[in-house]
């Protein structure tokens, strides 16, 4: 399995309005423990990585970038629907970036918060991937 994928969810529209629906089965191989939300961002969010943490983010208003580390190069994608997700490891650096005024993303994650587990310096992040 790829440390990071990128997902378009299916969205149903119809006169009455629209819906997503997200099977997690489908998406995330292990069990959601916390859910949080991101909103009214001024500035860029993350820049970390986790050593045990997998997450799940997904675009529900509005739009944001999404940048990615794997270790070896970046990555770098613009979410710009509520069908617009990506799965994100343990292990792989990310940063979003570039929000608009409206934009809320969403975060399902594989742990309880637990500060011990956050790689916050890069350089300290590219070592551990190289171990």
């Amino acid at each position: 399995m790829k440390p990071f994928e990128f997902y378009t969810l299916p969205l149903f529209s119809d006169d009455r309005g629209s819906l997503v629906p997200i099977e997690l089965k489908d998406f995330i191989d292990w069990s959601p423990k916390r859910t949080y939300f991101l909103f009214g961002n001024t500035d860029n969010r993350g820049g970390h990585s986790h050593r045990i943490e997998k997450e799940l983010f997904i675009c529900q208003q509005g739009e944001l970038t999404v940048k990615l580390h794997d270790g070896i190069k970046w990555h770098e994608k613009r979410l710009k629907s509520p069908a617009d997700a990506v799965r994100v490891d343990n292990m792989v650096w990310h940063e979003f970036t570039d929000f608009s005024e409206n934009a809320i993303l969403l975060a399902v994650s594989s742990t309880n918060y637990d500060s011990e587990d956050y790689i916050r310096d890069f350089d300290q992040f590219l070592n551990e991937t190289k171990e």
